[in-house]
């Protein structure tokens, strides 16, 4: 499993029990990297995260927006947590971070859902973040 992966993971685990717990996915993270200072290799997986979780936290809005728009049917709040969290991190790649291809991150979006959430969450992911992809490039 690639750094990058495993940055993702760490991500979704900090933004998904920040949503949960109405905390700060930023601080969730702080502690989880704390807790594994002794880990060797995990400065490239914690760094990259924190990008991640900084860039959802800070457009967390317009994604939210972005989301329910092309959804259809289906408000955030309505969503899984889990899948809220991935489908989140996934929109922030496409849309904010120029460094990830798209295809790259709607491919570890829907892995992160077939590995992490229920049957149907990978085709729901696929499909909302392909939408977005699509419009992207329309634009």
């Amino acid at each position: 499993m690639s750094a990058r992966t495993k940055a993702r993971k760490r991500a979704i685990d900090a933004l998904f029990a920040a949503d949960l717990r109405e905390l700060s996915a930023v601080d969730l993270l702080d502690e989880t990297e704390r807790l594994s200072d002794e880990r060797e290799d995990q400065k490239a997986i914690f760094d990259y995260a924190r990008t991640c979780v900084a860039g959802v936290t800070q457009n967390g809005a317009d994604i939210d927006d972005l989301l329910e728009t092309y959804a259809q049917g289906w408000t955030i709040a309505r969503m899984p947590a889990l899948d809220r969290a991935i489908l989140r991190l996934g929109c922030w790649e496409i849309l904010f971070n120029d460094e990830v291809p798209d295809a790259v991150a709607v491919n570890e979006a829907v892995e992160l859902a077939k590995e992490l959430s229920t049957d149907d969450s990978a085709g729901f992911v696929n499909g909302l973040l392909s939408k977005i992809v699509s419009t992207k490039a329309a634009k």
